[in-house]
């Protein structure tokens, strides 16, 4: 639709506004959706403004109160729902408004259903693994913090986390952090962090919002972007209700912005008295030692060994000498035994010989081969015999004359 103008010919006012309604009426009724804010009622008619939930961009909508009141349950402020508008473009005001011909509320369960949808695909692919979590740094040097423009959420974790460690040193990017530019805004600061080696850890932080408000955090691109950072990330989105999809990606979800800052960085005043209480035991533990080394150094000295060395060796000659008495005293008792018994050995010896024998007035008669007669018998007349005496021997013959025995 267009018309031939110049500023020779223009068009009243009244003719442009009246094309302007005829083209809003060729759209006919529309289905859209929103979030109700501004809700107002006045008299037979209910007056609301619709947000976009996403984009910062709102409209006028009016309605009939029976077909707000038909509506269960009934609509309030912040409820987001879908409805049934035909679009209108008054002439006299020059104003656009949509008619509502129908609400159908939208309940938060059914974007808890996309989420939850999303949130089992991702999980599928293993992007909230325990396992996939690195650890913060002890003490970071550098903190990249995304938040929003002149936030509460920023000041909250610089004066947090400065309170803590004062000399703690920040890279701060703003964006967006609600309506359409969210999304990508927070996807580019936090690459920026990511490729600054001198980055060691990123906090996202928001204050708390509605579920609409947080959507961006549950944005797909966002969620892999933070699983693919090469640095640690925090997410500190919202209050400890809030459970953006950003919380299970990241390496370590805090609460608030200010649990944030309580997890990047130590607390000074905590480690100074952390670095004494060490310092006083590994002093206690060190003196203990060495009291014990010179109490058991003393324990050694004070021993006769070492505190009177002569002494120990004078009691070991004692020692010595005792032994050797001792043994010469065995010695000789032995010796002494050993002689008595020869002794009686011999004597029995002497007794039971033939010579003692023979000295007591006996003779032994022998044949020549020196065989000892013990029968007369054994002995023949004319056998020379050989007798023994004690003192020397003489050869006989046996007299055949004399009688046998």
């Amino acid at each position: 639709m267009s018309a031939k103008t110049s500023p020779e010919a223009p068009l009243p006012i009244r003719s442009v506004l009246q094309m302007v309604a005829q083209w809003i009426g060729k759209l006919g009724t529309v289905w859209v959706e929103g979030q109700i804010t501004e809700l107002t009622a006045r008299g037979g008619t209910v007056f609301l403004t619709l947000r976009d939930p996403v984009a910062n961009v709102s409209a006028r909508v009016t309605c009939a109160r029976g077909v707000y009141e038909a509506s269960v349950p009934r609509p309030v402020d912040g409820a987001r729902v879908v409805v049934h508008v035909k679009p209108d473009f008054w002439v006299n005001r020059g104003s656009f408004a949509f008619t509502a011909l129908e609400i159908r509320p939208v309940g938060i369960g059914e974007l808890l259903a996309r989420l939850e949808r999303l949130r089992q695909v991702l999980a599928g692919e293993g992007l909230f693994n325990v396992d996939r979590k690195r650890r913060l740094p002890f003490l970071p040097g550098t903190v990249g913090l995304v938040c929003g423009r002149d936030s509460a959420a920023e000041r909250d974790v610089l004066e947090n986390a400065r309170r803590r460690w004062p000399a703690v040193r920040f890279r701060v990017e703003q964006v967006a952090v609600q309506g359409p530019y969210a999304v990508g805004e927070v996807t580019e600061a936090l690459r920026r962090l990511d490729a600054d080696p001198e980055v060691d850890v990123i906090v996202i932080a928001r204050g708390g919002g509605s579920l609409e408000d947080l959507l961006p955090f549950s944005d797909e691109s966002l969620v892999r972007a933070v699983a693919a950072c090469r640095t640690p990330v925090v997410s500190a989105i919202g209050h400890e209700q809030d459970s953006p999809l950003l919380d299970l990606v990241a390496d370590v979800r805090a609460s608030t912005p200010t649990d944030a800052a309580k997890k990047v960085v130590p607390d000074v005043g905590e480690q100074l008295t952390l670095v004494h209480q060490l310092r006083d035991r590994g002093r206690r533990v060190l003196r203990g030692w060495v009291e014990r080394e010179l109490s058991w150094l003393e324990s050694v000295r004070s021993r006769p060994s070492l505190a009177d060395p002569v002494r120990e060796l004078d009691r070991r000659a004692e020692q010595v000498d005792a032994l050797r008495e001792r043994s010469r005293r065995c010695l000789s008792a032995s010796l002494d035994r050993s002689a008595d018994s020869l002794e009686h050995l011999r004597a029995r010896l002497v007794t039971l010989s033939p010579a003692a024998t023979l000295e007591r007035g006996y003779a032994i008669a022998q044949r020549p081969s020196g065989e000892v007669v013990r029968l007369a018998a054994d002995v023949k007349p004319g056998d020379e015999l050989t007798v023994r005496f004690s003192d020397d021997r003489v050869t006989v013959t046996a007299d055949p004359d004399a009688p046998s025995a």
